[in-house]
Protein backbone atom coordinates (compact mmCIF):
# COMPACT_ATOMS: atom_id res chain seq x y z
CA UNK A 1 0.00 0.00 0.00
CA UNK A 2 1.38 3.45 -0.93
CA UNK A 3 2.00 6.13 1.67
CA UNK A 4 -0.95 8.31 0.49
CA UNK A 5 -3.28 5.33 0.74
CA UNK A 6 -1.91 4.47 4.19
CA UNK A 7 -2.51 8.04 5.30
CA UNK A 8 -6.08 7.98 3.99
CA UNK A 9 -6.74 4.65 5.71
CA UNK A 10 -5.34 6.02 8.96
CA UNK A 11 -7.58 9.09 8.80
CA UNK A 12 -10.63 6.93 8.14
CA UNK A 13 -9.74 4.62 11.02
CA UNK A 14 -9.33 7.55 13.40
CA UNK A 15 -12.65 8.99 12.27
CA UNK A 16 -14.42 5.70 12.90
CA UNK A 17 -12.76 5.44 16.31
CA UNK A 18 -13.96 8.91 17.23
CA UNK A 19 -17.52 8.00 16.24
CA UNK A 20 -17.33 4.98 18.55
CA UNK A 21 -16.23 6.94 21.61
CA UNK A 22 -19.62 8.36 22.55
CA UNK A 23 -21.95 7.12 25.30
CA UNK A 24 -22.30 3.33 25.35
CA UNK A 25 -25.24 0.96 25.35
CA UNK A 26 -28.00 3.34 24.36
CA UNK A 27 -30.48 1.83 21.89
CA UNK A 28 -33.27 2.93 19.64
CA UNK A 29 -34.03 3.58 16.01
CA UNK A 30 -34.91 7.28 16.23
CA UNK A 31 -32.93 9.77 14.16
CA UNK A 32 -30.45 12.36 15.44
CA UNK A 33 -31.70 14.46 18.34
CA UNK A 34 -31.31 18.22 18.26
CA UNK A 35 -32.33 20.99 20.63
CA UNK A 36 -35.14 22.02 18.27
CA UNK A 37 -36.48 18.47 17.83
CA UNK A 38 -36.43 17.66 21.56
CA UNK A 39 -39.10 20.07 22.79
CA UNK A 40 -42.62 19.43 24.16
CA UNK A 41 -44.23 20.70 20.95
CA UNK A 42 -42.13 18.32 18.82
CA UNK A 43 -42.20 15.21 20.99
CA UNK A 44 -44.90 12.58 20.43
CA UNK A 45 -45.53 11.85 24.11
CA UNK A 46 -48.04 9.43 25.61
CA UNK A 47 -50.23 12.37 26.66
CA UNK A 48 -50.03 15.47 24.51
CA UNK A 49 -48.06 18.22 26.22
CA UNK A 50 -47.16 16.03 29.19
CA UNK A 51 -44.30 13.67 30.04
CA UNK A 52 -45.27 10.37 31.66
CA UNK A 53 -42.57 8.59 33.68
CA UNK A 54 -43.04 5.09 35.09
CA UNK A 55 -41.57 3.20 38.01
CA UNK A 56 -42.56 0.27 40.23
CA UNK A 57 -44.48 0.37 43.51
CA UNK A 58 -43.37 0.34 46.25
CA UNK A 59 -40.62 2.77 45.25
CA UNK A 60 -37.68 2.38 47.65
CA UNK A 61 -34.91 4.71 48.85
CA UNK A 62 -32.40 5.85 47.79
CA UNK A 63 -34.13 5.94 44.41
CA UNK A 64 -37.39 7.38 45.75
CA UNK A 65 -38.26 8.77 49.17
CA UNK A 66 -41.50 8.07 51.08
CA UNK A 67 -42.73 5.84 48.21
CA UNK A 68 -43.70 9.02 46.34
CA UNK A 69 -41.92 9.48 42.98
CA UNK A 70 -43.64 12.83 42.37
CA UNK A 71 -41.94 14.55 45.31
CA UNK A 72 -38.63 14.87 43.44
CA UNK A 73 -36.69 13.24 46.27
CA UNK A 74 -34.42 10.26 45.68
CA UNK A 75 -31.97 9.53 42.88
CA UNK A 76 -34.31 8.26 40.18
CA UNK A 77 -37.06 10.73 40.99
CA UNK A 78 -34.51 13.52 40.62
CA UNK A 79 -33.11 12.00 37.41
CA UNK A 80 -36.61 11.70 35.94
CA UNK A 81 -37.40 15.35 36.62
CA UNK A 82 -33.97 16.44 35.34
CA UNK A 83 -34.56 14.61 32.05
CA UNK A 84 -37.96 16.26 31.81
CA UNK A 85 -36.43 19.68 32.42
CA UNK A 86 -33.83 19.07 29.71
CA UNK A 87 -36.71 18.26 27.34
CA UNK A 88 -38.50 21.49 28.28
CA UNK A 89 -41.26 20.10 30.50
CA UNK A 90 -42.22 22.07 33.59
CA UNK A 91 -42.57 19.98 36.75
CA UNK A 92 -46.35 20.45 36.61
CA UNK A 93 -46.36 18.78 33.19
CA UNK A 94 -44.55 15.65 34.41
CA UNK A 95 -46.65 12.85 35.86
CA UNK A 96 -45.71 9.46 37.29
CA UNK A 97 -47.38 6.13 36.72
CA UNK A 98 -46.87 2.63 38.14
CA UNK A 99 -45.27 -0.09 36.00
CA UNK A 100 -44.17 -3.39 37.60
CA UNK A 101 -40.49 -4.14 37.05
CA UNK A 102 -41.00 -7.45 35.25
CA UNK A 103 -43.53 -6.07 32.79
CA UNK A 104 -41.55 -2.93 31.96
CA UNK A 105 -39.26 -4.69 29.49
CA UNK A 106 -41.95 -6.96 27.98
CA UNK A 107 -42.59 -6.43 24.25
CA UNK A 108 -45.46 -4.21 23.16
CA UNK A 109 -46.82 -0.69 23.54
CA UNK A 110 -46.25 1.26 26.75
CA UNK A 111 -48.49 3.48 28.88
CA UNK A 112 -45.57 5.78 29.61
CA UNK A 113 -42.86 7.73 27.83
CA UNK A 114 -39.96 6.25 29.76
CA UNK A 115 -39.37 4.13 32.87
CA UNK A 116 -36.66 4.62 35.51
CA UNK A 117 -36.55 1.65 37.89
CA UNK A 118 -32.96 0.42 38.26
CA UNK A 119 -33.44 -1.36 34.93
CA UNK A 120 -30.19 -2.84 33.64
CA UNK A 121 -29.38 -2.56 29.96
CA UNK A 122 -29.01 -6.13 28.66
CA UNK A 123 -28.92 -7.60 25.12
CA UNK A 124 -32.02 -9.70 25.80
CA UNK A 125 -34.07 -6.71 26.93
CA UNK A 126 -32.79 -4.61 24.03
CA UNK A 127 -34.58 -6.97 21.67
CA UNK A 128 -37.94 -5.91 23.11
CA UNK A 129 -37.45 -2.30 24.25
CA UNK A 130 -35.25 0.75 23.76
CA UNK A 131 -32.81 2.10 26.33
CA UNK A 132 -31.33 5.54 26.71
CA UNK A 133 -27.65 6.04 27.32
CA UNK A 134 -26.83 4.95 30.91
CA UNK A 135 -27.45 7.23 33.87
CA UNK A 136 -25.88 4.96 36.53
CA UNK A 137 -23.56 1.97 36.86
CA UNK A 138 -24.20 -0.29 39.85
CA UNK A 139 -22.26 -3.03 41.61
CA UNK A 140 -24.00 -6.02 43.16
CA UNK A 141 -24.03 -6.56 46.93
CA UNK A 142 -24.40 -9.61 49.16
CA UNK A 143 -26.62 -9.00 52.20
CA UNK A 144 -26.83 -11.48 55.09
CA UNK A 145 -28.23 -11.47 58.63
CA UNK A 146 -25.75 -11.42 61.48
CA UNK A 147 -25.15 -15.04 62.42
CA UNK A 148 -25.77 -16.35 58.91
CA UNK A 149 -23.04 -18.65 57.55
CA UNK A 150 -22.68 -16.16 54.69
CA UNK A 151 -22.13 -13.12 56.91
CA UNK A 152 -18.40 -13.72 57.41
CA UNK A 153 -17.51 -14.40 53.78
CA UNK A 154 -14.43 -12.56 52.53
CA UNK A 155 -14.62 -13.76 48.95
CA UNK A 156 -17.18 -14.96 46.40
CA UNK A 157 -15.72 -18.47 46.69
CA UNK A 158 -16.72 -18.55 50.35
CA UNK A 159 -20.37 -18.06 49.29
CA UNK A 160 -20.37 -21.22 47.17
CA UNK A 161 -22.35 -23.26 49.72
CA UNK A 162 -24.72 -20.47 50.76
CA UNK A 163 -28.43 -20.50 49.93
CA UNK A 164 -28.84 -17.24 48.02
CA UNK A 165 -32.02 -15.36 47.12
CA UNK A 166 -32.57 -12.96 44.21
CA UNK A 167 -35.44 -11.31 42.35
CA UNK A 168 -36.54 -12.88 39.08
CA UNK A 169 -35.46 -11.20 35.87
CA UNK A 170 -32.72 -9.09 37.46
CA UNK A 171 -29.04 -8.64 36.76
CA UNK A 172 -28.50 -9.92 40.30
CA UNK A 173 -29.65 -13.37 39.21
CA UNK A 174 -27.18 -13.36 36.32
CA UNK A 175 -24.43 -12.15 38.63
CA UNK A 176 -25.03 -14.96 41.14
CA UNK A 177 -25.11 -17.57 38.38
CA UNK A 178 -21.88 -16.41 36.77
CA UNK A 179 -19.80 -15.01 39.63
CA UNK A 180 -20.81 -17.27 42.56
CA UNK A 181 -22.38 -20.36 40.94
CA UNK A 182 -23.68 -21.70 44.28
CA UNK A 183 -23.76 -25.43 44.90
CA UNK A 184 -27.45 -25.32 45.89
CA UNK A 185 -30.32 -24.02 43.78
CA UNK A 186 -30.64 -20.24 43.68
CA UNK A 187 -33.86 -19.09 45.37
CA UNK A 188 -35.70 -16.85 42.91
CA UNK A 189 -38.53 -14.56 44.08
CA UNK A 190 -41.14 -12.59 42.17
CA UNK A 191 -40.53 -9.17 43.71
CA UNK A 192 -38.03 -7.21 45.75
CA UNK A 193 -40.45 -7.35 48.68
CA UNK A 194 -40.43 -11.16 48.50
CA UNK A 195 -36.63 -11.14 48.53
CA UNK A 196 -36.60 -9.04 51.70
CA UNK A 197 -39.23 -11.26 53.35
CA UNK A 198 -37.17 -14.37 52.58
CA UNK A 199 -34.14 -12.77 54.21
CA UNK A 200 -36.16 -11.78 57.29
CA UNK A 201 -37.67 -15.23 57.66
CA UNK A 202 -34.41 -17.13 57.29
CA UNK A 203 -35.46 -18.81 54.04
CA UNK A 204 -32.06 -17.91 52.60
CA UNK A 205 -28.57 -17.36 53.98
CA UNK A 206 -28.08 -14.21 51.92
CA UNK A 207 -29.58 -12.17 49.11
CA UNK A 208 -27.94 -10.35 46.22
CA UNK A 209 -29.20 -6.90 45.19
CA UNK A 210 -27.56 -3.77 43.81
CA UNK A 211 -25.46 -1.84 46.32
CA UNK A 212 -27.80 1.14 46.87
CA UNK A 213 -30.70 -1.24 47.56
CA UNK A 214 -28.48 -3.17 49.97
CA UNK A 215 -27.92 0.00 51.97
CA UNK A 216 -31.67 0.44 52.40
CA UNK A 217 -32.23 -3.24 53.21
CA UNK A 218 -29.66 -3.21 56.00
CA UNK A 219 -30.58 0.22 57.37
CA UNK A 220 -34.37 -0.06 57.32
CA UNK A 221 -35.90 -3.30 56.09
CA UNK A 222 -33.94 -6.02 57.85
CA UNK A 223 -32.47 -4.88 61.16
CA UNK A 224 -29.52 -7.01 62.16
CA UNK A 225 -28.39 -7.62 58.59
CA UNK A 226 -25.09 -6.55 57.04
CA UNK A 227 -23.57 -5.91 53.64
CA UNK A 228 -21.09 -8.76 53.29
CA UNK A 229 -19.48 -7.07 50.29
CA UNK A 230 -19.91 -5.91 46.72
CA UNK A 231 -18.78 -7.16 43.32
CA UNK A 232 -19.25 -6.04 39.71
CA UNK A 233 -21.96 -7.65 37.62
CA UNK A 234 -20.82 -9.57 34.53
CA UNK A 235 -20.23 -7.05 31.76
CA UNK A 236 -21.04 -4.18 34.11
CA UNK A 237 -24.50 -3.16 35.26
CA UNK A 238 -25.57 0.04 33.57
CA UNK A 239 -29.06 1.42 34.11
CA UNK A 240 -30.90 3.27 31.35
CA UNK A 241 -34.28 4.89 30.92
CA UNK A 242 -36.50 2.27 29.26
CA UNK A 243 -38.75 3.19 26.32
CA UNK A 244 -40.99 1.31 23.90
CA UNK A 245 -39.12 -0.37 21.04
CA UNK A 246 -38.52 2.17 18.29
CA UNK A 247 -39.76 5.08 20.40
CA UNK A 248 -39.36 8.48 18.75
CA UNK A 249 -38.30 9.81 22.17
CA UNK A 250 -35.26 7.55 22.67
CA UNK A 251 -32.71 9.83 21.01
CA UNK A 252 -34.01 12.87 22.87
CA UNK A 253 -33.95 11.15 26.28
CA UNK A 254 -30.40 9.99 25.56
CA UNK A 255 -29.47 13.53 24.53
CA UNK A 256 -30.89 14.86 27.80
CA UNK A 257 -28.88 12.37 29.89
CA UNK A 258 -25.71 13.08 27.92
CA UNK A 259 -26.16 16.80 28.55
CA UNK A 260 -26.69 16.14 32.27
CA UNK A 261 -23.44 14.17 32.25
CA UNK A 262 -21.53 16.93 30.44
CA UNK A 263 -22.83 19.65 32.75
CA UNK A 264 -22.00 17.69 35.90
CA UNK A 265 -25.65 17.53 36.99
CA UNK A 266 -25.74 13.73 36.84
CA UNK A 267 -22.62 13.48 39.01
CA UNK A 268 -24.13 15.93 41.49
CA UNK A 269 -27.32 13.86 41.78
CA UNK A 270 -25.19 10.75 42.21
CA UNK A 271 -23.26 12.36 45.07
CA UNK A 272 -26.45 13.67 46.68
CA UNK A 273 -28.40 10.43 46.72
CA UNK A 274 -26.03 7.52 46.05
CA UNK A 275 -22.70 8.45 47.65
CA UNK A 276 -22.96 5.87 50.45
CA UNK A 277 -22.99 3.08 47.84
CA UNK A 278 -19.22 3.29 47.41
CA UNK A 279 -18.26 2.14 50.91
CA UNK A 280 -19.11 -1.59 50.87
CA UNK A 281 -16.09 -3.96 50.92
CA UNK A 282 -15.02 -5.60 47.65
CA UNK A 283 -15.43 -9.37 47.19
CA UNK A 284 -12.97 -11.03 44.84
Amino acid sequence: MSRPLIAIALVLALALLALGCGSSKGTGSAGPATASSCTPSQLDTHSKGELTIATDKPAYPPYFIDDEPANGKGFESAVGYAIGKQLGFAKAKIRWTVEPFNSSYAPGPKDFDFDVNEISITPVREKAVDFSTPYYTANQAVVAPHGSPAAGAKSLAELKDAKIGVQIGTTSLEAVEEKIDPSSEIQVFNSSSDVVTALKNGQVDAVVVDVPTALYVTAVQVPGSTIVGQFPAPGGDQWGALLAKGSSLTACVSRAIDEMRRSGELAQLNRQWMSKAAGAPELG
